[in-house]
């Protein structure tokens, strides 16, 4: 057997840096530090941090009041801001500066009285957050078929935006179509799909055609992992989502010779070598990396945690 490891693969800015706050946050205060939904959507890094103490919450409520809350990689909206203003929460803000862009150009589409179509998983934390910068000017659709559905008057001013994580092929389609409907819709300046997603589903679009075979680690409830998963079945290659090793089904490999194994942008890359191991010992295979394009891209940690550890940096000091 042959591993083709596509690169780039695994995490990105945006996750590096939420996890960094998430670790620093932790050395700083101690547990138990409150972060408000996952992190980043991957079972094993939430895991992982469960057990040093972070406590994961679904709603600010949840946070003691006076305590200090981390938002995740994927955004909130201002109501989330407001009532943890009310219960005098510290917030350190872990949103990837890309989804900050989206939440931007809501505002900015909004102020300028458009109707504006947000291109996204109704139920995902990021579409939630933008959503909420302009819920009466924003209509949201999921499919090429909910444009169809969409009424908007004439005279109105039409502008879409896009999740960051969705499917090129996807969005593609989905923008045809209201470009079709809405001939003078007004695009994002710059696209908003995040260049992570857009690599990494480039590096599967290019590489899965000499492959039988596509294993993509990632939670199952990971946006941009289960879109690198579809890009490989629409060019023809089986693919298969896996959290980790255990989640491996061998019946998969029967007549296999060569698989290529990515990760999602929120899976780490213990996972991704503890699979290749597997695949080396169980049926000798033999590694090779493919690079697709380079990535350098770094994002500095907020504003918020940095003057939170020069506090703490200061009282130490003085103390």
């Amino acid at each position: 057997m042959k591993i083709i490891l596509a690169n780039p693969r695994g995490f990105c800015a945006g996750v590096n840096m939420a996890i960094e706050c998430v670790e620093r946050m932790l050395k700083l205060k101690g547990a138990p530090i409150y972060v408000y939904h996952e992190i980043v959507h991957n079972l094993h890094v939430v895991e992982r941090f469960t057990r040093q103490g972070a406590v994961f919450v679904n709603s600010i409520d949840e946070v003691p009041e006076g305590s200090t809350v981390v938002y995740s990689a994927h955004g909130v909206s201002p109501e989330v801001r407001r009532r943890a203003a009310e219960r005098r929460l510290i917030q350190v803000d872990a949103t990837c500066p890309l989804v900050t862009k989206v939440h931007n150009e809501a505002i900015r589409y909004a102020k300028q009285k458009f109707t504006i179509v947000l291109i996204g998983h109704a139920d995902h934390d990021e579409v939630v957050g933008t959503l909420g910068e302009a819920p009466d000017a924003i209509s949201i659709v999921e499919s090429a078929e909910d444009v169809h559905r969409l009424e908007i008057p004439d005279d109105h001013r039409v502008a879409y935006l896009t999740q960051t994580t969705l499917s090129l092929d996807d969005a593609a389609r989905i923008i045809a179509e209201l470009k079709k409907k809405f001939p003078r819709i007004q695009a994002p300046p710059k696209d908003d799909i995040c260049y992570a997603t857009t690599n990494r589903q480039a590096a599967v679009q290019k590489l899965a055609p000499d492959c039988e075979l596509v294993l993509v680690v990632g939670s199952q409830n990971s946006s941009n992992s289960k879109r690198l998963v579809e890009m490989a079945e629409n060019r023809g290659t089986p693919s298969y989502l896996v959290d980790d090793a255990s989640h491996v089904d061998h019946a998969w490999f029967n007549g296999i010779n060569v698989v290529l194994i990515t990760a999602g942008a929120s899976a780490p890359e213990d996972l991704v070598q503890e699979i290749v191991d597997v695949l080396k010992v169980r049926y000798g295979a033999t590694v090779e990396s493919r690079h697709v394009t380079e990535e350098d891209m770094h994002f500095e940690l907020p504003l918020s945690l940095r003057k939170l550890e020069e506090q703490h940096t200061a009282a130490a000091v003085a103390h």
